[in-house]
C-alpha cells in the first residue's frame, strides 16, 4: 500500500517536491550542446545544497551520483558521465529526487537541446501529454488502472508505445514504497486510490517498440530497437476531488 500523508505531514512533504522541482528548473535552464551529464550531476548536487536538501538518488542502493540523465534512447536510470556529451539535436530526461526533513520529492522532465527533429519532439511532447492525461485520472475511489489506461491510449492514439517494465511507485518518507504505478492498464482494475495516498507518475513513451535491456552497469536502461525515448514525472497526493501535483512549480 503506498503511504497515507497526514494534514500535519503535508506541508513537510509540500517542500520535499518544491524543493525537486526547483532544482529541475534551475537545471534545465542551464542545459545547452557542450555540456557534459557529470556537469549535470554536478549542477544537481550544488544546486540541492544551497536548498538546504539531499540528492535522495545518491548512493541508493549504491547509484553512483545524485541525478539520473538518459539521452535520447535511454529510458531510465543513465548514469552521468564526463566522457557524455550533449550534442544539438539531442533530448535527455533529467531525474531528480530530494530529500527535505526526511521527506522526498521525486520529478523529472525531458529537455530537448538545440533544435531537435520531428520525431524526438513528437515523443517528448506524447510523453508530457502522457503524464498529464496520468494526471487527471487520479481521485479518491479511482483505481490504479485507470491511470495506466489514460496513460496508454493516448500514447497509441499518437503513434507511440509505454514501457512496460518500469514505473511510479509510493513515496514519502522513503524513496520507494509500494505499490508499483504501471503505465499501462485497464480501467476500474488495480489498487483503489483513497484520499492521502502519496505516489510518482512517470510514464516512459517509446518512438518504437516498448521493451527494454539493462545494460552491464546494472543501472541503464534503453530501448532494444535503439529509437528514442521520452518521460516526465511528478509525486501527487491523491485528495477527494483529484490530487495535488507536489512537484509542480
Amino acid at each position: 500500500m503506498p503511504p497515507r500523508i497526514t494534514a500535519r505531514e503535508l506541508p513537510h512533504f509540500r517542500r520535499a517536491g518544491q524543493v525537486a522541482a526547483q532544482t529541475l528548473a534551475h537545471v534545465g535552464h542551464q542545459l545547452r550542446a557542450g555540456l557534459t551529464t557529470a556537469d549535470i550531476d554536478a549542477l544537481v548536487r550544488d544546486d540541492t545544497a544551497r536548498r538546504g536538501a539531499r540528492p535522495s538518488q545518491l548512493g541508493y542502493h549504491g547509484f553512483p551520483a545524485a541525478v539520473c540523465t538518459s539521452r535520447n534512447h535511454v529510458v531510465c536510470h543513465g548514469i552521468p558521465r564526463a566522457d557524455e556529451v550533449l550534442r544539438s539535436g539531442d533530448i535527455i530526461n533529467v531525474d531528480v529526487t530530494s530529500e527535505v526533513g526526511g521527506w522526498h520529492g521525486d520529478t523529472s522532465a525531458t529537455f530537448c537541446v538545440g533544435p531537435v527533429g520531428e520525431d524526438a519532439r513528437h515523443v517528448v511532447e506524447t510523453a508530457r501529454r502522457c503524464l498529464e492525461a496520468g494526471i487527471s485520472a487520479v481521485h479518491h475511489g479511482a483505481h490504479l488502472g485507470d491511470v495506466g489506461a489514460a496513460i496508454e491510449a493516448l500514447a497509441r492514439e499518437a503513434g507511440c508505445d509505454v514501457v512496460r517494465e518500469w514505473g511510479g511507485h509510493g513515496i514519502g518518507r522513503q524513496m520507494h514504497l509500494e505499490p508499483h504505478v504501471a503505465h499501462v492498464g485497464r480501467r476500474g482494475t488495480g489498487l483503489k486510490l483513497k484520499a492521502g495516498m502519496a505516489f510518482t507518475i512517470e510514464p516512459m513513451i517509446t518512438l518504437g517498440r516498448p521493451e527494454t535491456r539493462l545494460l552491464d552497469d546494472g543501472w541503464t536502461v534503453v530501448t532494444v530497437d535503439g529509437r528514442w525515448s521520452a518521460q516526465f514525472e511528478h509525486t501527487v497526493v491523491v485528495t477527494p476531488s483529484g490530487c495535488e501535483v507536489l512537484t509542480r512549480l
